[in-house]
């Protein structure tokens, strides 16, 4: 690390390949066989490289090197614990599709008979206001100038057309 800290580039690439071997062992006494044994070597290497600079000459590298190994892994930890708090392990995975059957062909275009016949069953300016605003999609604004009618009259008109096409259809939400 001294050499490493002079500038010296093949001393600190040699320092950082004897390094992988012994940290890899000390990671697997912590967490042996589990996936993140790698990520926690890459990040104590990653730590070691940016703190480089506040190794002291004077003293022995080891123990240095140990504290920044032990503090990685110690976040490693806390980060398993936070992710764990929030996982829950289940038996069987949920279905993700129901045993109803959905609707056929044919019950969707009753649907669209249904809906056609409950549109043209409304007053002329409710269904104008109905096809403007969600059939054409047109904003309120837009609508309006089309129309040539206020903001609150459309509101209300598609507000009544809406009410009136649920009645008419059997469904009261």
């Amino acid at each position: 690390m001294r050499s490493a800290q002079d500038g010296d580039r093949v001393a600190y690439a040699q320092l950082l390949s004897e390094l992988v071997p012994m940290l890899r062992r000390l990671v697997n006494l912590k967490w042996p066989n589990t996936q993140e044994d790698e990520d926690i070597v890459q990040e104590i290497l990653v730590s070691l490289h940016t703190v480089r600079h506040t190794y002291d000459r004077e003293r022995p590298f080891t123990p240095w090197m140990l504290t920044i190994a032990k503090r990685r892994m110690a976040d490693a930890a806390r980060r398993r614990y936070a992710r764990s708090a929030n996982e829950i392990t289940v038996q069987e995975p949920p279905e993700t599709f129901s045993p109803v059957q959905t609707k056929t062909e044919q019950d969707a275009s009753d649907d669209q008979e249904a809906l056609r016949k409950a549109l043209n069953a409304l007053p002329a300016g409710q269904r104008q206001a109905v096809e403007l605003l969600k059939i054409e999609g047109l904003s309120l604004e837009e609508a309006a100038y089309a129309t040539g009618k206020s903001v609150g009259s459309l509101k209300v008109s598609v507000h009544r057309a809406l009410r009136s096409m649920r009645q008419s259809l059997g469904r009261e939400n």
